[in-house]
């Protein structure tokens, strides 16, 4: 079996997302790029709060005891362009209220942050940082919490050439809620950083907006990531939760919505995927249960390896895919369980809600497209749709079967899915499910209007 090039791309792509090591620990800036707010910090005693008003204070500051620097009419702390703007060094300290601007300068191989935190239990909190390598960085800085900020990288760089939004490596027990991040190379990148939070975030226009390896027990709720190479690329963890996040527009070559790799026991659960390259993807994971969500509008809703084993999809609704499946693989025991298939033509006569007859997840043309390269140039050509439609009639292949046994007849109502928000209602699952329904009758209609053959009674 031989993958399509464009997948093949995807799955490169994920093989070279090795652990970032962290780079050597900032120390003191030497006087001459320290600001002139670091005598305030080295007079302060412990548990003090600094208040800071108004103004343009250039250089950086080293927090090496525990105080909580408050700023009051968003001061602007310029960096020196030589490291990070902002470098805690001590448990407990508090950094609120403030715009950073990190000049595009610093270097990537110390990890150069318009805040970078070494110690337990720091707060950033309503800050606006920009021009920095990496917005926030948590080395070994358990028990933090990132709230409320807005984080703009360096957009007319490379993504190598620049670091993550919110870069957290090592830390136990983190929280990041309601920030608003773009332009960087990743939006969140997490690793080796068990029992965190991710609630309300918001990432774009960026490589992948959540990238995150080796870290289990986490949850993300409430999140969107939209308008990047990738949405989510989650690889060797377990026990990771998802609720009622968006995965948005994520377009490209090799773009997908949500990617599994090597995840295990995981549950994703009332999340709006639509109108990415490829829905969901899924590799060499094991146990993983998709409930409730909808996934719309995408090239291909479903990617899935014969790596995996013991997936079950439940409940879902799949609105508007071009394609509802490309597996690669002779069998699979992924497990189809009352999804509602915008494009199963199945009746239920008898009322309760599931379709008589099983849905096949799929068809020839799809087959075929997940094991040879060449039949990817013809996904969207007439060829394809004539394929499918023959073997349909008159079956000369064994292809995989893979089948919702009682697929839903209606569309689920999900509640707890979220919506677009105004700015992106490009799409709209519902009414594509409506405009499918139009399209129905509309055939339906030009059928019964069909002259009748020569030879029937009038």
């Amino acid at each position: 079996m031989v993958p399509p090039a464009l997948l093949a791309a995807l799955l490169a792509a994920a093989g070279e997302m090795t652990p970032i090591p962290p780079g050597s620990l900032e120390g003191r800036p030497p006087p001459a790029e320290a600001s002139p707010l670091q005598a305030r910090i080295d007079a302060a005693a412990p548990g003090a709060v600094v208040l800071v008003e108004g103004g343009v204070h250039v250089g950086d500051l080293y927090l090496d005891r525990p105080v909580h620097l408050l700023g009051k009419g968003r001061p602007r702390l310029v960096g020196s362009g030589k490291g990070s703007v902002v470098r805690i060094r001590a448990p407990g300290v508090i950094v609120e209220g403030f715009d950073i601007d990190g000049l595009a300068g610093g270097d990537l191989v110390a990890d150069s942050s318009g805040v970078h935190v070494a110690a337990p239990g720091a707060v950033v909190r309503d800050c606006r940082i920009v021009n920095s390598l990496f917005g926030v960085y948590l080395r070994q800085a358990p028990g933090a919490r990132i709230e409320g900020n807005v984080i703009r990288g360096i957009p007319d760089r490379e993504a190598g050439e620049k670091g993550s939004g919110i870069h957290v490596w090592n830390t136990d027990g983190f929280v990041l809620v309601g920030n608003d991040i773009a332009d960087a190379r990743d939006g969140i990148y997490i690793q080796s950083a068990p029992r965190g939070v991710t609630r309300g975030n918001a990432a774009r226009r960026l490589r992948y907006g959540l990238h995150y390896m080796n870290s289990d027990d986490n949850v993300f709720e409430d999140n969107v990531f939209e308008h990047s190479a990738a949405g989510a690329v989650l690889m060797f963890s377990s026990r990771i939760q998802f609720r009622r996040n968006r995965f948005l527009h994520n377009r490209g070559f090799a773009s997908v919505g949500l990617l599994f790799k090597d995840l295990s026991d995981s549950v994703a659960e009332d999340n709006l995927v639509a109108d990415n390259a490829r829905g969901i993807f899924l590799e060499g994971s094991i146990g993983n249960v998709f409930r409730r969500n909808v996934i719309a509008e995408s090239d291909v809703a479903l990617v899935i390896y014969g790596s995996c084993s013991g997936n079950r999809f439940e409940g879902n609704a799949f609105l508007g895919n071009l394609t509802p499946l490309t597996l690669f693989a002779r069998r699979t025991d992924t497990a189809f369980d009352g999804n509602y298939w915008s494009d199963n033509d199945q009746p239920d006569l008898d009322g309760d809600g599931r379709s008589d007859r099983p849905y096949t997840v799929g068809n020839l043309f799809d087959h075929l497209r997940g094991n040879l390269t060449a039949a990817d140039l013809m996904a969207q050509s007439p060829a394809a749709a004539a394929l499918s439609a023959a073997e349909r009639t008159f079956p000369v292949l064994d292809p995989v079967q893979v089948v919702d046994r009682a697929p839903l007849a209606r569309p689920p109502v999900l509640p707890a899915v979220p919506v677009p928000a105004p700015a992106q209602r490009r799409l709209d699952p519902w009414g594509t499910l409506g405009g499918l329904g139009l399209l129905a009758l509309g055939l339906a209609g030009l059928t019964g209007l069909r002259p009748r053959r020569a030879g029937r009674a009038a």
